[in-house]
């Protein structure tokens, strides 16, 4: 049996991502934001990753102002018609990513699950980018999930790992956070003593240059999912 495979024997629960490690690949969930607002990819990623913690701590909560305050925060001039059509695009692609959830995705998370893992979702994500989460075809094997923006806490800050296990009740050392490193994630759950798990199957399609420095707070690194697996 692999190091990895060992290591997943021995732990009592895994901690899941959510976006770029259970969903399908980004340009499969339908127009890009960024392309109908009429701004750069660059520039959009900016506001999303970096500028926007009132939308991921749930102090901002309606789509149509979260994406206004992002949209314009690149362009003012971005136009109320074309923020309506961004608005409605943005929840229905976030809706599909969660809901068409890959089959494979599936089959391994109820495979773990059968095992007798405990299993946890810990997301930074807004208001309308969980909308469509209650008829995911995974929420119900999940025993906690974590959003963002209903706790006030987001990766990597401690606090939303810490009240993943407490709410589970296990010691970080009983579980282990697999996700694909974005937000420092890997190293936000190494700080409250998680193993983690780097699965590099879909950023290095979107952001390979990002690999590198998420790596350095991997203890192990999967491709695809199915490798938890026997």
């Amino acid at each position: 049996m692999s190091d990895l495979l060992s290591m997943i024997y021995s732990k009592q629960a895994i901690l899941f991502d959510l976006f770029h490690t259970l969903t399908s690949v980004e340009r499969d969930w339908g127009p890009f934001t960024y392309e109908i607002l009429g701004v750069s990819h660059q520039a959009w990623n900016e506001q999303v990753l970096v500028h926007s913690p009132d939308r991921l701590e749930g102090r901002l909560t309606d789509p149509a102002a979260i994406v206004s305050t992002m949209a314009r925060a690149i362009d003012p001039g971005i136009s109320d018609e074309t923020i309506a059509r961004a608005v409605k695009s943005r929840v229905a692609r976030f809706r599909k990513a969660v809901v068409e959830i890959p089959e494979s995705t599936q089959r391994v998370l109820a495979s773990l699950k059968q095992q007798g893992k405990k299993l946890a979702l810990i997301s930074n994500a807004d208001a309308s980018e969980i909308e469509g989460w209650k008829d995911s075809p995974i929420a119900p094997l999940f025993d906690e999930v974590i959003f963002s923006c209903q706790i006030g806490s987001r990766k990597p800050k401690p606090e939303i790992y810490e009240i993943c296990l407490r709410r589970l009740g296990l010691p970080a050392e009983a579980c282990v956070f697999v996700g694909d490193g974005g937000s420092g994630e890997l190293e936000g759950a190494r700080s409250v003593g998680l193993t983690t798990v780097m699965i590099t199957g879909i950023i290095e399609d979107l952001w390979p240059e990002r690999i590198p420095a998420a790596r350095a707070h991997a203890d192990h690194e999967i491709h695809e999912l199915r490798e938890l697996l026997a």
